[in-house]
């Protein structure tokens, strides 16, 4: 399989099965990963959820497994708290092709924020708290929330679930600020390899013109920018580069 619609019948059927089975309460969606990244869904159903449709972008998960910084982005049963306040119960699984390149994934957002609250308001209605477990005759206390599969050498991360790719690279640039831990007027140039060397591995730079918009926002030039680029790769790549000199903006 090249493309995921060398299979495309199964897949249609996959997720009509998928909503059937469960319902209103969980959103499907497939990816098309060899398109332009600002319009990655091809298929999606329960969209309300995440507020997203056919044609609107993937999320920054997909980056990092474009940008090849994580190899087996499987996740299961994580949580995700939407920016209109839901909180999901997500798992999202990458498709590849022959050669073991990334062309699409299929995710699953189940909306668990009523449960959740009403789990919560039980508890206090019933002035019932599960204590710690006395010996091995009293039961544990159930987990809060579910507990997150994911592959082996792989990192959680936050996600955001975007309509406009925009919004996912501005997260990312407020990660990397967080990262950093400092406003960009107290950053040195080591402060902005870092910052720079974090959206790299998140496959920020994979999304057109995010380049202009990273050095606008870190205000350097053009090539400062492309001169840290080169650094961080021979750095991964085990050499040791001589410095170049920085071109800051006036």
């Amino acid at each position: 399989m090249n493309l995921i619609y060398d299979n495309w019948a199964i897949w249609q059927k996959l997720l009509t099965m998928l909503e059937n089975q469960f319902g209103t309460k969980s959103e499907f969606i497939l990816h098309d990963l060899t398109k332009d990244y600002n319009h990655t869904i091809v298929d999606i159903r329960n969209g309300y959820i995440t507020n997203r449709k056919i044609g609107d972008c993937g999320s920054n998960l997909g980056l990092e497994v474009l940008r090849g910084t994580v190899k087996d982005g499987d996740r299961y049963n994580y949580i995700v708290n939407t920016r209109d306040g839901k909180l999901l119960r997500s798992s999202t699984m990458f498709i590849y092709d022959d050669q073991g390149k990334a062309i699409g994934s299929l995710c699953i957002n189940t909306d668990i924020t009523e449960t959740v609250h009403f789990e919560e308001y039980l508890r206090q209605y019933n002035q019932y708290n599960v204590p710690a477990p006395a010996s091995p005759l009293t039961p544990a206390a159930p987990p809060a929330l579910p507990q997150e599969k994911q592959a082996p050498g792989t990192q959680s991360g936050p996600e955001i679930f975007a309509n406009d790719v925009s919004q996912v690279l501005d997260f990312l640039i407020a990660e990397a600020g967080k990262l950093v831990g400092k406003p960009v007027s107290r950053m040195n140039r080591e402060d902005k390899i870092k910052f720079v060397r974090y959206l790299d591995q998140k496959g920020a730079f994979l999304i057109t013109k995010a380049s202009e918009k990273v050095y606008e926002h870190l205000n350097i030039s053009r090539y400062t920018l492309y001169n840290y680029l080169d650094l961080i790769h021979k750095e991964a790549n085990g050499t040791n580069p001589s410095p170049e000199k920085e071109e800051e903006k006036p």
